[in-house]
């Protein structure tokens, strides 16, 4: 923490401009770049959730990374060169151009919802983590929360994105260290390798390829194709994504940080894969050391905490919880400097409100960063009523609104015959096809009880249900509201 801040400091010394509190110089180096994306992107609910989601639902979920070679192709040579042709503070300083003001306003909104409860839940299921790992009651839960939205909100307001590139290095490196030393301990123990599976667990989910029962909880082409539509709706139409791409000096930094981003992703991706796997063995072969109330099977989010707290030797679980702060951190730290350019620029600027001169306007930007930092810690409060394990949580909430933000810029930068209205009509659609997947247990079924029962469409289908609702809504939404150019330009 003293580092982070000491760095937050430093940095602050450098900044002078909004511009580059927002975008540092405009040339900065494009792997830490693409880090720092990774960094973001991951989230101590990702560390959490993908060695349950291994341990308790089997491999299944990881073929998604298939998907990236296909999202390389799509972001870097269909989108890039687009954006950076645009050196904007702003994402959604690019729809107002072809789609008015309107439309500008929604997708900063639906971002600001989106990265807000997005960061509540994070800082909720990281808090909780932490207090079951250090033994504390709930009563601690709302603490750690404040204690950890307080240290990355300060370095963050100091250094701007600078800090948080810098910062999300360090992060990733504890992160990734943390992982490898939780399976160097089940090795040592266990004597060898025997814990990585060579055969199917009996508490592993079956293995399914593809199949037209939309319920089934994971597939094989169900992972590849959500996660293809999540992954370049996160690099096309979110701020975080996006103001990193920013950061660089070109269309090709911009490729390479991508490309960094992408490899970290497999890399950690796997290796917490693997975490759970470790825990997955450990468990099996002394299950006795399993705690009163937890399984294999329909408990597999709470082993991960369990073991650190009880089973890890103490400079070990230190070290891991160290990761998992960490990854919470650099979540934190760049939504918050995100947020606060989206507020500025698509909201207060915009509207005349706030000071004129840069120097004045960067201490505001700095001053914000706070009022944001206490919006998602009060947040993080009402998260614990969300069902359903890490990663369908995550799935639920988290990416409500990331496929209908990006549809705005297809319609803005592609599809260039749709209308403000239509746009607007494509992204309610979107919304709405999102939601009623997402929830759609609860929804469509009387009684359901997410501990025992599947939902009637897969948390997996919420992406590409939400791109073809909001893009059919916008086709024609703009065919009933067509384009009125004068209206446009007033």
């Amino acid at each position: 923490m003293a580092l982070t801040l000491y760095i937050g400091w430093r940095c602050s010394r450098d900044e002078k401009t909004t511009g580059s509190y927002f975008i540092g110089s405009g040339k900065m180096n494009p792997v830490l770049i693409g880090v720092s994306l990774f960094a973001t992107l991951l989230s101590t609910i990702s560390y959490m959730a993908m060695p349950g989601e291994s341990l308790g639902k089997g491999p299944v979920f990881f073929s998604n990374y298939l998907a990236y070679p296909l999202v390389f192709l799509v972001v870097s040579f269909g989108l890039l060169p687009i954006y950076m042709r645009h050196k904007v503070h702003s994402a959604y300083e690019l729809l107002e151009e072809r789609l008015g003001a309107s439309v500008r306003l929604l997708g900063a909104g639906l971002f600001l919802l989106l990265r807000l409860v997005w960061m509540s839940l994070m800082i909720h299921m990281t808090s909780n983590a932490i207090a079951i790992m250090a033994g504390l009651g709930e009563e601690w839960v709302p603490w750690i929360a404040a204690a950890s939205g307080l240290v990355a909100v300060t370095y963050t307001s100091m250094g701007g994105l600078r800090a948080v590139v810098i910062t999300d290095f360090m992060q990733t490196l504890l992160l990734y260290g943390g992982a490898l030393l939780v399976i160097a301990t089940v090795t040592v123990q266990l004597g060898g390798f025997s814990w990585f599976p060579t055969e199917w667990r009996d508490n592993w989910d079956r293995q399914v390829v593809f199949t037209w029962d939309w319920s089934e909880r994971v597939t094989m082409a169900g992972s590849i194709i959500s996660v293809f539509f999540w992954m370049v709706a996160t690099m096309g139409g979110d701020q975080v994504s996006v103001q990193r791409f920013m950061a660089t000096e070109d269309a090709g930094a911009a490729r390479r940080a991508l490309a960094v981003q992408l490899c970290c992703s497999v890399v950690v991706g796997l290796t917490l894969a693997c975490v759970g796997f470790a825990l997955l063995g450990y468990f099996e072969a002394f299950p006795e050391r399993l705690g009163a109330g937890l399984d294999l099977k329909g408990k597999a989010d709470k082993i991960f905490p369990h073991f650190i707290a009880f089973h890890l030797p103490p400079v070990v679980s230190g070290l891991v919880v160290s990761g998992l702060f960490a990854a919470a951190m650099s979540s934190l730290d760049s939504g918050v400097n995100s947020i606060t350019a989206v507020v500025t620029r698509d909201f207060l600027d915009r509207a005349g409100i706030g000071p004129k001169d840069d120097a004045a306007h960067f201490r505001m930007a700095r001053w914000m960063a706070f009022g944001i930092g206490a919006v998602v810690v009060a947040g993080s409060s009402v998260m614990k009523n969300v069902p359903g394990n890490f990663m369908a949580v995550t799935n639920k909430v988290v990416n409500f609104f990331t496929v209908p933000i990006f549809c705005l810029f297809l319609f803005a930068l592609v599809l260039r015959f749709v209308s403000p209205a239509g746009a607007w009509i494509g992204a309610l659609c979107g919304v709405a096809a999102a939601g009623m997947v997402a929830f759609s247990g609860p929804i469509f079924v009387p009684g359901f009880d997410a501990a025992t029962m599947n939902d009637p469409v897969s948390f997996q289908w919420m992406q590409p249900a939400s791109f073809i609702a909001a893009m059919a809504g916008g086709i024609l939404g703009s065919l009933v509201f067509p384009r009125k150019e004068a209206s446009l330009k007033k």
